[in-house]
């Protein structure tokens, strides 16, 4: 999440004078996918953008809370993807205000009574579910190995400059080592007889709900059955989740924040397992001037493999005043085995600059490697 994305918060909840843009109007009605909100009764744990598309349920909120639309950034009231309004719920942006001038309590509850009277129709599914696509694209496989499926479909905060740093980086990485490298925007991408053609999937900086119940299904079988997801920063950075078992089970860990408005911090990574595959050829510790991301749980307690740490004592981890402290294990970027197949994250790489640092080019190579079986890992069950 950027400056712009965290400022725009705390402006909402001081009633800043922002102008607000006109709200695009509901998504035609198109037939209803499986996304897996279609039938969630209205209430502030949806997504904003889903009290926005409505007009009933935007105006219980305009009628709890008058006067804050029509100062809210335009960023945060777009129904059209990719939207900030599709990671954020009310329930969480009230919670993050920090204001006392607000029973925020007593405001939800009076909110959510309100809510709960709209019936869910026909059209509303089909709204909430036009963001997402059942599609089958035609993925041209290049020749090489192994076989990389580029995924790049963004439904929240999309920050252009890092995805398409990562996607130059992952091209020009796949070109100097041979690999076969695919790209793809489309959910529909995730079928049993797509993915089985490839190796890995790697998500770029992906943000928001992508993926219908069925494409979830798929892409969750095809990692526990021996597939590989590679995934970066962003991917693993978004404020609310609508999918628990990417988010605690694939990832390991929630995000909380990072420092703001000191977003970017010179730090120390340390490599916590020197003997890594994913380790070769980098230093034991070195510095990078990043948006450090801290997370509710540490990932090591999930179980998973921690690659790289990061030192607390040379950055200040505060958002907004807020202590976002992970303690002396802060974790950034790990791997775990899911089942019989594998997964890798790192936190690092907001910052364009990122993408063309050899030591994080020679990480991310290794990463690959390591999903994908060459390096000749035995950690996860048959390998």
């Amino acid at each position: 999440m950027t400056y712009f994305a965290r400022i725009a918060i705390a402006l909402i909840i001081t009633f800043s004078g922002f102008g607000l843009t006109p709200v695009q109007a509901r998504a035609e009605v198109r037939p209803t996918l499986d996304c897996a909100l279609r039938n969630a009764p209205f209430s502030t744990k949806l997504p904003l953008i889903d009290l926005m598309l409505d007009a009933r349920s935007k105006a219980v909120v305009e009628r709890q809370l008058p006067g804050m639309l029509t100062k809210m950034p335009a960023m945060m009231l777009d129904t059209r993807t990719p939207s900030f309004a599709a990671i954020i719920t009310l329930k969480q942006m009230l919670d993050m205000g920090g204001t006392k001038t607000i029973d925020v309590t007593g405001l939800l509850a009076a909110i959510d009574a309100k809510l709960a009277k709209i019936p869910v129709t026909a059209a509303d599914r089909a709204a909430r579910c036009a963001r997402y696509d059942d599609g089958r694209p035609e993925l041209a496989i290049p020749p090489g190995h192994p076989r990389l499926l580029l995924f790049e479909k963004i439904n929240g905060f999309k920050d252009t400059p890092s995805v398409n740093a990562a996607h130059a980086a992952f091209l020009d990485m796949a070109k100097a080592h041979g690999w076969s490298i695919t790209t793809t925007d489309k959910g529909g991408a995730f079928t049993p007889a797509r993915l089985r053609r490839f190796d890995a999937v790697i998500w770029n900086n992906i943000s928001g709900d992508v993926l219908t119940l069925s494409e979830r299904a798929t892409f969750k079988s095809w990692i526990e059955h021996g597939g590989a997801y590679i995934g970066i920063h962003g991917s693993g950075g978004d404020p609310v989740w609508f999918w628990d078992w990417y988010v605690d089970t694939l990832l390991g860990a929630r995000f909380i924040g990072h420092p703001y408005p000191k977003q970017f911090q010179e730090a120390r990574v340390t490599i916590d397992d020197s003997a890594s595959p994913i380790a070769a050829g980098l230093p034991h510790d070195w510095t990078l001037t990043e948006e450090w991301y801290s997370f509710k749980n540490n990932p090591r307690d999930t179980g998973a493999h921690i690659i790289a740490t990061l030192d607390e004592n040379m950055y200040e981890p505060a958002e907004f005043g807020k202590d976002i402290r992970m303690g002396k294990d802060h974790p950034i970027v790990w791997t775990r085995c899911v089942g019989q197949g594998r997964m890798f994250y790192s936190a690092i790489g907001h910052r364009p600059e990122m993408y063309t640092d050899p030591r994080y080019v020679t990480m991310l190579t290794n990463a690959v490697l390591w999903a994908t079986g060459i390096s000749g890992h035995k950690e996860c069950a048959g390998q």
